[in-house]
């Protein structure tokens, strides 16, 4: 598979953009750097920072297609962009990338992983005039090495990008010290359930940083084995996808949650994959990526997974693989078979009560229903705060959710099961209160002047008067649509809201019903029936209520951006929804 012109043609525009942000005034504390156009400041980061650029550049002047191809003035700007990277890396050998992580090993990891690529295409081009550059390049490497072979990380992707830089950084400098830490990295084990979703369930951004990184690790330290949970969440990311071509970000655990997504990071990924396994929904999958890339895409991709850098340093051998075409009507049931709840029931036996600046993302393989016919996208999910997502061609029903004052707040659904005409969904909760602490656990504080509430043993409270709290969704599938009954009977008196979220452009008319605006964004939802439009598509909603007059739940927090229905009902309750799908010929 030949690199596209499309995707050169990208390129070269972005070595543009990256020229023109350059800071050539050598008396510049950043002199060499570019400017990150959102803060206005050049940082050494994959991410937005100046490695971004210069794998730009790098691929622009490897590739005999581009228009700045050997081209001297890029060569120039990236000698200096490399000064500015060697100025700007810490003695330890880290960097800091401009957001909350400062000596950051997993974002210097990050950046050795782009390096290394860059180098090596540097280093197997003909062109005598790359060696200076190189030579810095290599050193910048050399001096991580220090941090690669003691830092630690953050979150659990982490772990894997510190791997395939630990990799690299063997490939290049033969050190076993790197080899060995790289391996205690994986000794911990991979954290990917059977149908491939990682720890973070981040569709749109870090289920691909594990999947490229893997390859890079299993490729360099010839582990094949690495590459099946790869290979399982690339098989599964074929159901997360919308007519529109976004990715499912319903339900991620981290910042993509509910932001809009292509599949332009999982190229590389596709890319790589797509020859070893020869499989042929994985170049439809690459060509789509490709597309999204080019012509979605407003920035280029970061250093660490740049696909044209990839392409050119491992291009495809041996036969071609054909695209195939991609499913668009489905039923998946992603984990449906997972039993997370035994994992969960172990972390006791573990021993930790918390995991320093990160958390344990306990919602890690819950399940997720996928439904797709032709223009209409569903998704229903446990373990987030919405429980029910819908795109019916171009009307989007970002989440359907529910908010108690029991917790406060919204309320997850832990359970997603199949029946025979849909679906049931269960969540259970328990609230009490804390009895004394017994004499005997007491500390001496606790006779002192000042006793502080955080030196008391809370371990040793007993539990008082703890409520159960229980919701269930059944939701019927029909023709055209689907009825949702709700229902929660105890504890009596909870304040309970529903919520449905469209998109902004959304135009929501009160048939027979009765809509009032509360705020801008947000409106209650009496009684009746509510048509959402966009274009020629509409959702008919019916079951407005409004046993109480709450305008928000505490802790429930509803998007600005968005258009939220509410709908106001008490426990105990039974109470039905109506969702029908309906197109510009229905009546």
């Amino acid at each position: 598979m030949a690199v596209s012109r499309q995707l050169v043609s990208i390129n070269d525009q972005w070595v543009e953009e990256g020229l023109a942000g350059q800071i050539l005034d050598r008396n510049h504390r950043s002199f060499g750097g570019v400017v990150d156009r959102e803060n206005g400041i050049a940082w050494p980061n994959h991410h937005a920072g100046t490695p971004v650029w210069m794998s730009v550049w790098g691929a622009a002047l490897v590739n005999p297609d581009s228009a700045y191809y050997h081209h001297e003035e890029v060569l120039e700007r990236l000698e200096y962009a490399a000064q500015y990277m060697l100025s700007f890396q810490h003695e330890d050998g880290s960097i800091s990338p401009g957001w909350t992580n400062f000596h950051s090993p997993p974002d210097t990891a990050f950046v050795v992983v782009g390096y290394s690529q860059l180098y090596l295409l540097l280093e197997q081009d003909d062109w005598s005039k790359n060696a200076p550059v190189a030579s810095r390049i290599l050193l910048f490497l050399k001096q991580t090495i220090p941090v690669m072979l003691t830092g630690g990380c953050h979150t659990p992707n982490h772990r894997w990008v510190l791997s395939a830089a630990l990799s690299y950084l063997y490939q290049l400098f033969g050190d076993s010290r790197l080899l060995t830490r790289a391996e205690q990295w994986l000794a911990e084990g991979i954290d990917a359930t059977p149908d491939g979703e990682w720890t973070e369930r981040s569709n749109g951004i870090y289920n691909a940083v594990s999947d490229v990184m893997l390859i890079h690790t299993a490729r360099i330290l010839s582990k094949p084995e690495y590459l099946q949970p790869v290979r399982a969440n690339l098989n599964m990311m074929i159901y997360l996808i919308h007519p529109s071509g976004e990715i499912v970000t319903d339900y991620s655990g981290r910042q993509d949650f509910g932001q809009t997504f292509t599949l332009d990071n999982y190229l590389l990924a596709y890319y790589l994959m797509t020859p070893i396994d020869y499989n042929a929904q994985f170049a439809t999958m690459t060509e789509l990526a490709e597309q999204a890339l080019c012509t979605t895409t407003v920035r280029p991709p970061s250093s660490a997974n740049n696909p044209l850098v990839g392409m050119l340093l491992y291009p495809y051998e041996g036969e071609i693989v054909i695209a195939t075409a991609l499913p668009t009507h489905y039923r998946q049931m992603i984990n449906g078979s997972f039993d997370r709840h035994s994992y969960i029931q172990q972390i006791a036996e573990v021993g930790y009560s918390q995991i320093q600046y990160s958390r344990p993302h306990l919602d890690f393989g819950a399940p997720v229903m996928r439904i797709r016919e032709e223009n209409t996208s569903v998704t229903m999910m446990a373990e987030t705060s919405s429980f029910l997502a819908i795109r019916h061609g171009h009307v989007r029903l970002l989440g359907v959710q529910i908010a108690s004052y029991f917790g406060p707040g919204f309320v997850p659904m832990q359970t997603l099961t199949e029946t025979t005409d849909g679906f049931t969904m269960t969540a259970t909760y328990e609230k009490g209160y804390n009895s004394c602490v017994p004499e005997h656990e007491l500390p001496a504080s606790a006779q002192a002047t000042v006793s502080p509430w955080y030196l008391l043993p809370h371990q040793h409270r007993i539990a008082t008067h703890t409520q159960t709290y229980q919701l269930e969704v059944r939701m019927t599938e029909l023709e055209n649509g689907y009825d949702l009954h709700i229902i929660s009977n105890e504890p009596a008196d909870v304040m309970t809201q529903l919520s449905f979220v469209f998109d902004q452009q959304a135009i929501i008319t009160a048939v027979d019903g009765h809509l009032e605006q509360i705020r801008p964004f947000s409106q209650l939802w009496s009684a009746g029936t509510v048509v959402v439009q966009q274009g020629n598509d509409r959702i008919e909603l019916t079951g407005g209520c409004l046993e109480h007059t709450a305008l928000s739940v505490r802790e429930a927090h509803y998007p600005q951006d968005c258009q939220t229905l509410l709908v106001n009902v008490m426990t105990p309750f039974e109470h039905r929804i109506g969702i029908r799908l309906l197109s510009g010929t229905d009546v």
